[in-house]
């Protein structure tokens, strides 16, 4: 009896260490599954959480305010050029138009000096009226060519509606003077190219 009992515990001894290594080996697997899964966790999470040099994030801060910096300058400098520019273009603009103001206000009196000479023809040139009417006309003409204001031609020219104002038209006196100004009645100028006052004159048909 002894000897079948002591067979029999080592059978069961015998089945119970063909089962632990099983055990062991299933364990084993899982714990290395487990570690693989983590790993990989990490290395995910790494990956989607890149983390940054204190350095590097201190550069890009830098170069970010140095952008936004050299932005406002360029602005500042552009609205300043514009700013000078305008300045400028005004400055020159009021003092021409406070020229060109001057400068109409004088025409009429040249007109009366060149109807008072037209008046004079027939007195002698020793008349000393007719000589300083002619010198006072004569640095009025000379004012105004100091002043880039000159005469428009008008006379046998063809008729220009930029130059010219028509006031009537008479019968040519030849065929060559149709459609051209015969005569004029009052003398047109120009500031600088550009017209002050139109000629006014009669055109031939």
């Amino acid at each position: 009896m002894t000897s079948k009992k002591q067979n029999k515990e080592k059978q069961v001894n015998k089945e119970e260490q063909n089962v632990q290594p099983q055990e062991t080996s299933v364990n084993n697997e899982t714990i290395q599954t487990e570690k693989e899964e983590v790993h990989e966790e990490t290395k995910s999470h790494k990956k989607s959480h890149p983390k940054k040099d204190a350095k590097d994030e201190a550069i890009e801060e830098l170069n970010a305010k140095l952008a936004e910096l050299t932005d406002k300058h360029l602005r500042l400098q552009a609205e300043f050029d514009n700013f000078r520019k305008r300045t400028i273009k005004e400055k020159a603009e009021l003092i021409k138009s406070g020229g060109e103001a001057v400068l109409m206000n004088i025409l009429p009196v040249i007109d009366d000096f060149e109807r008072a000479l037209n008046s004079l023809k027939e007195v002698p040139e020793t008349d000393a009226g007719k000589q300083g009417t002619q010198l006072i006309y004569n640095k009025f003409n000379e004012f105004l060519k100091q002043n880039n204001v000159k005469e428009i031609e008008a006379v046998n020219q063809e008729f220009n509606v930029d130059l010219h104002e028509a006031i009537t038209k008479i019968p040519a006196p030849s065929e060559e003077l149709k459609g051209k100004v015969v005569a004029v009645v009052e003398k047109g100028y120009v500031l600088n190219d550009k017209v002050i006052r139109f000629a006014k004159v009669v055109i031939g048909e």
